[in-house]
């Protein structure tokens, strides 16, 4: 085995770990592999001899990537993903590989990842790093161009956004399971008092059709959420439903004639749906992996 071959495997034994970082701090399952394949492409050209831990350096090169990305997207005016649902990870609902467990580890929902879009990048970034992957603030510093205590203080105004925003989901699958499918059979029989049983009184819904749908749409509380009934019924009705795990909680993918139609996460937080987020935009659907369908 030469230098170069090496290398290579060198880094794919830590790929799975960096397309996580990536895709927390950047919510596109396309970006992540991208700012994956830049950190390969610096660590190719850079005299790696003295780096003694290999995963740390690689983790603060993507976070560097992630960070650049962020900002371009913020100094291009484009559409946030505060009108975009981030991209969901779908699995088979008796559970995902191993590869899309690295990505989804630490109940990583598109709830969560929502309100990370919302925060400044600088703070995204030193959340993601020392939470969810604990990297020291000495180490996370130089990336953001601040001192190890400015760092801190940025994970800290983060980490208090995060945990006002985001709910704690049902550790419990087959507990979320159950809520899920108390939903679609409300949905189904057209039963209003069961909808509004099985909702939170502060339940928020997302709904991203894409272009044909003028962003993000937000439906919040139970009675505006449980208004919805017809909608929910048409779509019990119509369209196939495949359980499935989307960012390891459960959910389900509908489709018709074969094609999906959309992707729905639930977070159950104490036996109730407290946020659903629908996916429906058919050029994101496209790409996703959803060959759970084919089961």
């Amino acid at each position: 085995m030469n230098d170069s071959d090496y290398l290579a495997d060198r880094f794919e034994a830590h790929r799975s770990h960096l397309k996580a970082v990536a895709y927390r701090m950047l919510g596109s399952l396309a970006e992540a592999d991208d700012a994956v394949q830049e950190a390969w492409l610096r660590l190719s050209r850079t005299d790696t001899s003295d780096v003694t831990n290999l995963g740390g350096w690689l983790t603060t090169v993507v976070g560097r990537v992630c960070l650049d990305m962020l900002r371009s997207r913020t100094s291009r005016r484009e559409g946030s993903f505060e009108e975009h649902l981030p991209d969901p990870v779908v699995s088979p609902a008796d559970g995902a590989d191993p590869e899309q467990q690295a990505l989804i580890a630490d109940s990583v929902g598109l709830a969560l990842l929502v309100v990370l879009e919302s925060l400044a990048p600088a703070e995204r970034l030193a959340f993601v790093l020392h939470d969810m992957f604990g990297v020291p603030f000495e180490e996370i510093a130089p990336i953001v161009g601040r001192t190890p205590a400015a760092a801190r203080k940025m994970a800290s105004r983060a980490r208090t956004r995060v945990r006002g925003a985001a709910p704690a989901p049902d550790p419990d699958l087959a507990r979320q399971r159950q809520a899920v499918d108390a939903f679609l059979a409300a949905a189904r029989d057209g039963d209003f008092h069961a909808l509004v049983a099985i909702l939170d009184p502060d339940v928020v819904l997302r709904a991203d059709r894409g272009a044909v749908g003028a962003g993000l749409v937000r439906v919040n509380g139970v009675a505006a959420v449980a208004g919805m009934l017809d909608t929910f019924h048409r779509f019990a009705t119509a369209y196939a439903v495949h359980p499935a795990l989307v960012n390891g909680m459960a959910g389900f993918v509908s489709a018709a004639d074969g094609q999906p139609m959309s992707v729905l996460s639930f977070t159950v937080a104490d036996g109730r749906i407290a946020a659903i987020d629908i996916l429906s935009d058919p050029g994101r659907l496209a790409g996703l992996d959803l060959s759970l369908l084919d089961a």
